[in-house]
């Protein structure tokens, strides 16, 4: 994060808000498209004079120089956020960016992030993200915690807890779901892969399948039937299974005559 004694001009910022959307985003063409068309942009390159304006004790011109930009842009940036070198918002819609925020070098956020509050107090109450941090799309970071160097947030997670660096977080509440060394996709470092996320969801329903193919299996040895008395294919020895001999009674002599007689 860049620190304040080495803040740069106006003009360094802006320059480099301008052309740090050529690494990141790839229907960028030219300068004059990305100053004409960008909504992201705008609201940034308004926010430096805005915060400016407000560390400079202009209060109410800044507020009211953000109003007339969200009202164009659709980027809602309070003018006491920090923000650092080479942000880029992109597409814009939706974005909330909190007073107390503080933002490092060289992220990026989507459309529909927030970087919001949860207490009235008059304190820092929003997040803190560090450089090269990505936010998918309509993902919430809420409250006073801190997001490490080269975190990725899924779209649409809830993340309301720190997060250490290089770790990707996805879900409601957001939980960690990755953790990695920094892996450089380009030159500056940025990783814009944030759709490369593991899907924990689908492996655990995987296991379970797994684990009920091995119960199916095991449940078929136990309930296969035993060899029949009656089929001696598998006997070893001969005529194990075989019926016995009927028993023949001797009958005796008077006995007999009482028969016949």
């Amino acid at each position: 994060m860049q620190p304040q004694t080495d803040r740069p001009t106006l003009w360094q910022q802006w320059y480099e808000d301008v052309h740090c959307v050529f690494a990141r985003d790839p229907a960028a063409r030219n300068t004059i498209e990305i100053l004409l068309t960008y909504p992201g942009v705008h609201a940034l390159l308004v926010h430096r004079v805005c915060n400016l304006w407000w560390r400079n004790g202009w209060r109410i011109a800044a507020r009211m120089l953000a109003f007339v930009s969200r009202t164009v842009s659709n980027v809602d940036i309070h003018p006491g956020a920090t923000i650092g070198r080479r942000l880029f918002i992109d597409h814009g819609a939706g974005v909330v960016v909190g007073e107390t925020t503080l933002i490092g070098d060289d992220v990026t956020l989507y459309h529909g992030v927030t970087l919001g509050g949860t207490t009235w107090n008059k304190e820092k109450r929003h997040p803190t993200l560090k450089d090269k941090v990505l936010i998918g799309a309509g993902a919430k970071i809420l409250g006073n915690i801190t997001l490490g160097e080269s975190v990725r947030v899924g779209a649409n997670s809830v993340v309301v807890k720190d997060v250490p660096p290089c770790c990707t977080v996805i879900g409601i509440p957001g939980r960690i779901i990755q953790r990695k060394g920094i892996k450089l996709q380009l030159n500056d470092g940025i990783d814009l892969d944030h759709h490369l996320v593991p899907d924990p969801v689908g492996k655990a329903i995987q296991c379970l399948i797994d684990r009920i193919d091995q119960l199916e299996d095991q449940q078929q040895k136990l309930t296969t039937p035993a060899v029949s008395q009656e089929d001696c294919s598998e006997c070893e020895a001969d005529n194990v299974c075989q019926p016995a001999a009927p028993t023949i009674t001797p009958v005796s002599t008077t006995n007999l005559k009482k028969v016949v007689g």
